[in-house]
């Protein structure tokens, strides 16, 4: 067989490495349930017969409603293997708006997480036959049951999965996403195994994983990052995957699981560097003059590596002694073993990649998006702060007149779902316009400014690009949320949110807004601020299922606040 799907990546993976643990499921009290790579590729297989048999036809679109979990891959893979299309929803938005997706994919089928979800998703107006992933119902087919009947229909008919493997071609489509909407109503995104394996066959160039190395899955498998990195590509590099029980979890979980590769969004790694400072300042003084010492000794060696010098003999000499007594303590707080902590999903504030890359974690960003699959990573052996990396093999970029960044690549999405003429305005004669404004620098590692639509023109002219302000103020723990404004308007405000009320966080946000502003041009510094009383919210459809904060809605909701800052005049 000449081409390639999701599927035959996996089989060739389980011919290699048939007995090495694939998924582990948290089974309750400390203990796991686990799948060789050989259990996984058979319990695919006889998954992809059952649904066969079941009436599922190639090419058909089925809903997929899960929290990241092993029966959510097996049903996944088990779907692609089939020849449908596996369409994930963001079991984070409301049920309502989970069922008018559902419903707008023309799925006849979904296979949802448990009753309790199904009968949520029925009450909103979803209409499917149902397949319970766990637990169980009257008159309900469970995907434990469809893999039976696909077990039996093997022992009677052996080649009945081989008959189904030989219609699946690479260029059929395996997968519909749907976009977060932060610009907009979401979209969805078909990608062909074609695209999905070529991302695949990216990581051992640049995510070299091996057979020993683990990860602790618990991002959202609707979204890219961890469909393409924690669940893809493992399978490519026959790694293992543990799955979470929830965020409340996830601290002891890192502890116990020990990951060496551990993909998280920037919110984790400011949640982790939060708790960090602020249990270093109620330490003695001799403790805290220790730990700043060995940060600034960490911060100077790290600059001296992203510039490609060598770090001097005393330095590393001292750092040693930095990392026996500092350091490496930190560092036991996420296992210990971690070789490769991955940032992604959002951008990353350059002060917090500096941070980790001076105790000796460098965080690796990287960049992806819904239509053009994971294009960018930054190098093990050389990360820069602030860069989102280089391009992946065979990815081309170039940059419009606008600073938008255009991309080529054999990982591109095929289109929009119904929406020809969404799908002709990102795709122009085999580029994908990206939306996103980007620079390069000498040594061919890019940088994201901002986004096309998020660009504010001042009244007088003046470009800001509000995202790469907004990062700066990721370092201070008792900020949780920004919003710049001032398009079409004299200067620059902002709106905050934050861990604590705003009488009692007035003071830190004001600093850092100061701090902030000497970072900046005269016309980008903020002039007026406002704390809102709670966070931007998914409830509110202030933020999208992947926390990206949809602006439009945000100036919506607080029209007469923002209206105060600039002295009664309305903004859109």
């Amino acid at each position: 067989m000449s081409f390639r799907t999701v599927y035959t990546v996996l089989e060739e993976t389980a011919g290699a490495y048939p007995e090495n643990v694939a998924l582990r499921q948290p089974a309750g009290d400390g203990e796991y349930r686990s799948w060789t790579y050989r259990q996984y590729r058979d319990e695919v297989r006889q998954i992809a017969v059952g649904l066969r048999a079941m009436g599922i036809a190639k090419g058909e679109i089925v809903a997929l409603q899960s929290e990241t979990r092993a029966e959510f891959y097996l049903a996944d893979l088990g779907l692609m293997a089939c020849g449908a299309i596996a369409a994930a929803l963001y079991t984070s938005l409301p049920y309502g708006d989970q069922a008018r997706t559902l419903n707008s994919s023309d799925a006849r089928f979904a296979l949802v997480e448990n009753p309790k979800a199904m009968r949520a998703l029925e009450a909103a107006g979803a209409r499917a036959e149902w397949i319970l992933l766990t637990g169980e119902a009257d008159g309900v087919r469970t995907l434990d049951q469809v893999r039976a009947t696909g077990e039996a229909q093997l022992r009677e008919d052996p080649d009945a999965f081989e008959r189904i493997r030989r219609e699946v071609k690479e260029s059929d489509m395996a997968v519909l996403y749907m976009t977060s909407g932060a610009t907009g109503e979401p979209k969805m995104g078909l990608v062909t195994h074609h695209a999905l394996v070529a991302n695949m066959d990216h990581a051992p160039f640049v995510l070299p994983l091996t057979p020993d190395d683990v990860t602790l899955a618990f991002l959202p498998s609707a979204h890219i990052a961890q469909r393409v990195v924690v669940e893809l590509v493992p399978i490519r590099q026959g790694s293992c995957v543990v799955f979470s029980e929830g965020l409340s979890k996830l601290p002891n979980e890192i502890r116990s699981v020990r990951p060496t590769f551990f993909l998280a969004p920037p919110r984790v790694w400011e949640r982790v560097y939060s708790t960090i400072t602020t249990e270093i300042k109620k330490r003695p003084a001799v403790v805290r003059k220790l730990f700043y010492l060995g940060l600034g000794a960490g911060s100077e060696a790290s600059r001296l590596r992203q510039s490609g010098k060598p770090v001097p003999a005393m330095m590393r000499a001292s750092l040693k002694f930095f990392d026996r007594v500092v350091f490496k303590k930190i560092r036991e707080r996420l296992g210990g073993r971690i070789r490769i902590a991955a940032s992604g999903a959002a951008p990353l504030g350059k002060d917090l990649a500096e941070f980790y890359a001076a105790i000796g974690m460098p965080l690796i960003e990287g960049y992806g998006l819904t239509e053009g699959g994971v294009v960018a990573l930054n190098p093990l052996d050389r990360p820069k702060s602030g860069s989102i990396g280089k391009l992946l093999p065979h990815i081309e970029a170039r940059l419009e007149a606008d600073g938008e960044l255009m991309l080529r690549g054999d990982c591109l999405f095929s289109g929009y779902y119904k929406d020809p003429g969404s799908t002709a305005a990102v795709l122009r004669d085999g580029w994908l316009a990206t939306g996103d404004i980007a620079e390069v620098d000498a040594e061919g590692y890019w940088y994201i400014t901002g986004r096309k639509k998020d660009l504010i023109v001042s009244s007088n002219g003046k470009k800001i690009y509000p995202t790469r302000i907004e990062v700066l103020f990721k370092r201070e723990p008792m900020i949780n949320q920004v919003l710049l404004i001032g398009d079409r308007m004299p200067y620059v405000t902002a709106l905050f949110t934050v861990n604590g009320t705003p009488e009692e966080t007035r003071t830190v946000v004001e600093r850092a807004v100061k701090d902030v502003n000497k970072q900046l041009a005269s016309f980008e510094q903020i002039r007026k601020f406002k704390i809102l009383e709670r966070d931007f919210s998914i409830e509110h459809g202030e933020v999208t299922p992947t926390m990206k904060i949809r602006r439009g809605r945000v100036l919506e909701n607080y029209r007469s606040v923002v209206s105060e800052m600039y002295m009664g005049k309305e903004v859109d």
